[in-house]
């Protein structure tokens, strides 16, 4: 039954003209809460260390939970052996998610493994408040504090009030590098856009009828010009026995300014509809019916980077040496999609795998910061080839064990065989 109404007194209330920002301090502060981020604060966490999390957006997972990327890759490496490169927080997402029913895998040139992002989400939910990781989220960074060499002080914005960050040491995935382009540091930038993608997932589908993935390509390339499409090839991935597919078909730029950003995420959209239009009607046996399920936030891979200590070149990739300090490895193509119509896709061997230094993951003029995921320094076309989930998983691991080996000291000065050995799940197993 219906409670009867009871008096509720209301207070009016002014802003303080000097209100003070809610104030955290912690042993490690992690911006960014995508794959790297969690990976960096989970791992702390079990390290024993007080993490703040901090996010831009309203919501744990970045974009493999928000952009609707639904795939993981560069966790396994090149077939017929398929070896599992990355551990750590993947032992549990792909064992749990995996018993649930939430995983499907796909054996091609590598094994990539699709999700459901709902499911993905929750399961990162979890994790981190299981861990006693604290979680600032809708926080955007507005300055950070430098002194004697040391990020000492992170601020961000919410629609709640200003946070205030101190901490001893610092990750940044943020993904365009936004803790280290506050501070004042160098970052690198493409002289042309690298293409981001407008996700999307589609229902009432006949996965049955599904098209052969090199006939959707060259139906794609054949009838860009009838439909108004942009990007020439495209890719479908099906989750069995749902009837649904995740399509990954458009190519939008992915600029820093923010009314171009804006302007962008409303084209990828736009971009996303006429892909739609084109597999009803090309392919009306398995999109005939299709209806978009959800739209993804606008999937970025390659904006803005930190300039490190160190580089992974794409010698480095191709020739996959191993360096002294190395973090994380994989066997991901690479994959720059740097033209509009299309990308490169430049695979490797059987047994090959390359790595990414802590060098290029630590800014040389500060001695308490460490980049992971997509930030790193790489050239364009390396940084294609190792910012994917699973090296980004491994770097973020990578990244709290090189805070804790430093502690109030330099990661530059940290030993790398200790590191190394830390990392054997990521790097030898």
């Amino acid at each position: 039954m219906p409670h009867p109404l009871t008096p509720l007194r209301l207070d009016t209330v002014v802003r303080p003209a000097d209100e003070a920002p809610h104030a955290l301090r912690a042993d490690v502060c992690v911006v960014g809460a995508g794959i790297a981020g969690v990976s960096a604060a989970l791992e702390a966490a079990r390290l024993g260390r007080d993490v703040v999390l901090v996010d831009a957006l309203p919501v744990l997972g970045g974009q493999m939970v928000t952009s609707l990327i639904g795939l993981f890759c560069g966790v396994f490496g090149n077939a017929p052996g398929y070896r599992r490169l990355t551990r750590h927080v993947f032992d549990g997402i792909l064992a749990d998610l995996g018993a649930s029913g939430d995983l499907a895998y796909h054996h091609r040139h590598t094994v990539t493994v699709s999700y459901d992002e709902v499911a993905l989400g929750r399961w990162v939910e979890r994790a981190v408040r299981d861990a006693g990781v604290r979680v600032v989220l809708g926080a955007s960074v507005q300055g950070v504090e430098v002194a004697d060499g040391r990020l000492t002080r992170v601020r961000a914005g919410t629609r709640y009030g200003d946070v205030v960050v101190d901490a001893t040491g610092f990750v940044d995935a943020s993904g365009d590098a936004a803790l280290t382009w506050h501070a004042g540091l160098p970052c690198r930038v493409p002289e042309r856009p690298i293409y981001g993608s407008q996700q999307i997932v589609l229902e009432r589908l006949d996965e049955d009828a599904r098209p052969d993935p090199a006939e959707l390509a060259a139906r794609v390339g054949a009838r860009v010009s009838d439909y108004g499409l942009v990007r020439r090839d495209g890719l479908a991935f099906f989750f069995t026995g749902r009837d649904q597919a995740v399509m990954n078909m458009t190519h939008v730029e992915a600029p820093l300014d923010p009314v171009a950003a804006a302007a962008a995420q409303l084209a990828g959209r736009e971009q996303a509809d006429r892909v739609v239009a084109f597999l009803r009607a090309e392919f009306p046996a398995a999109f005939g019916k299709a209806r978009v399920r959800a739209y993804g936030f606008p999937g970025r891979r390659q904006t803005r980077w930190i300039v490190g200590a160190g580089q992974v070149t794409v010698d480095d990739v191709r020739s996959g040496r191993r360096p002294t300090d190395a973090v994380a490895r994989t066997a991901w193509p690479i994959e720059l999609h740097d033209r509009v119509e299309g990308y490169v896709w430049e695979t490797f061997d059987a047994d090959h795998v390359h790595y990414v230094p802590l060098a290029a993951m630590t800014p040389p003029d500060v001695t308490n910061l460490v980049a992971a995921g997509r930030c790193v320094d790489g050239d364009a076309a390396a940084l294609s080839s190792v910012r994917v989930m699973g090296p980004c998983s491994a770097m973020g691991v990578g990244a709290a064990h090189a805070l804790d080996l430093a502690g109030t000291g330099s990661v530059h000065a940290i030993d790398h065989a200790a590191l190394g050995a830390r990392l054997t799940a990521n790097l030898d197993s």
